[in-house]
């Protein structure tokens, strides 16, 4: 696949290549006995141009809606639900970028993201006791005619395969910047350090800076607008969706290759067994519904761009995406979890063995939903409806 002039459309039969080729990819590497990680996928979807999905197609992007991004990403998903993840970063900045694309740096940002680049994200510092506050140990300080920024990151997910790096720090003011450098760039250290037992290879690791030269035009404020922080969430929804999806296809695989059924079952073969088709017909559901709050949920992420003003989002609408993506949460990862577990249902013991990794599903699903725990959304949707105290959306997740 060469690099193309425009970037993919979602919907088109380059897709369906590109996600067969991503599919693949995840296969063969299931097979090795070693970990490899997926290079050769995201090569693929650079060379495509998939981070270029939401652009629209005067600036050389995709033109694809919100809602059809998020269906985009399900279907990546369930190829492989690691390199989805990776993405999950990049497309939230883009985003952000595309709220205000004509501000002149924006404009170059969409201008290279266009071209294919991919972006990474270093926000996350654990020495806060409340995550998702403005306050870092990254420093941004001014040092002669330039800048030098100094600090670790960690939950950097995606940044080991990213061109360019989101940096959250604090200047000498103590005031909240954000930066953006080449991965490559002198005193960049990315450590695949990740050692969840699930989305393994997301490189979710740490990032390290010692002296990283930032010039004066790749920093700004960090301005204090109306959050959207729902988008983020969605996304991971959609990528539990995405293997919603995939359970179903496992699922089919494993009855329709199966030639050894019990005595005691209730037809010769696994296909004709009422039992197992009633099980596969619940995964299935289970699917469906997964995609189907997520994609309704992007609709209230779509509605909040629409009403964007100024490159700033309504109060109301980001409130409203906020409460339909925690309700999306609560719900999706319930029915995945579910149909991780029902899968073994369909394929006796020989579905345990090793090589077929299909508790690779549960693994990721579980490590997903961990990210902000369901607890919290449910406690926080029916405070709203009980005593119409309004979502927490100024922190993290919501």
């Amino acid at each position: 696949m060469t690099v193309k002039e425009q970037a993919i459309r979602y919907g088109t039969s380059e897709f369906d290549e590109l996600i067969a080729a991503v599919r693949d990819d995840a296969r063969r590497r299931r097979e090795l006995p070693e970990t490899e990680h997926p290079y050769r996928s995201i090569r693929l979807l650079k060379q495509a141009r998939f981070g270029a999905l939401r652009l629209p197609a005067e600036l050389g992007g995709g033109g694809a809606s919100i809602p059809e991004l998020f269906e985009a990403l399900i279907r990546l998903a369930a190829a492989d639900p690691d390199v989805a993840h990776v993405l999950r970063a990049h497309f939230w900045q883009v985003e952000a970028y595309l709220l205000d694309k004509e501000a002149s740096g924006n404009k170059e940002w969409l201008r290279k993201v266009a071209e294919g680049a991919i972006l990474g994200n270093a926000y996350t510092e654990i020495s806060s006791k409340n995550v998702g506050k403005l306050q870092f140990n990254t420093t941004l300080l001014p040092d002669g005619d330039r800048y030098v920024l100094n600090g670790t990151k960690y939950y950097s997910t995606g940044t080991m395969y990213a061109d360019y790096i989101v940096v959250t720090a604090a200047n000498e003011r103590n005031e909240a910047v954000a930066a953006v450098v080449p991965a490559d760039r002198e005193g960049v250290e990315i450590v695949d350090d990740w050692d969840g037992f699930g989305q393994r290879s997301t490189g979710s690791g740490t990032t390290r800076f010692h002296n990283v030269t930032v010039s004066p035009n790749e920093f700004s404020l960090m301005e204090a607008k109306t959050p959207f922080n729902s988008y983020l969430q969605l996304f991971l929804q959609a990528v539990i969706a995405g293997i919603a999806q995939e359970i179903v296809a496992d699922a089919e695989e494993i009855i329709l290759t199966r030639k050894r059924t019990f005595t005691y079952a209730t037809s010769d073969t696994p296909a004709e067994d009422p039992q197992l088709q009633q099980v596969v017909g619940r995964l299935a559901s289970n699917a469906y519904a997964a995609k189907a709050l997520v994609l309704q949920a992007a609709q209230a992420l779509q509605r909040t761009v629409d009403s964007a003003q100024n490159g700033e989002v309504q109060l109301s609408e980001t409130h409203q995406a906020a409460l339909e993506a925690a309700e999306a949460k609560v719900i999706v990862d319930e029915l995945a979890l579910q149909s991780a577990s029902i899968l073994f249902e369909v394929g006796g013991s020989s579905a345990v063995r090793e090589a077929k990794q299909y508790d690779r599903h549960w693994r990721n699903i579980r490590t997903i939903a961990s990210h902000n725990p369901t607890v919290y959304k449910e406690r926080w949707i029916g405070n709203y409806l009980l005593n119409d105290e309004e979502l927490p959306i100024h922190e993290v997740y919501f």
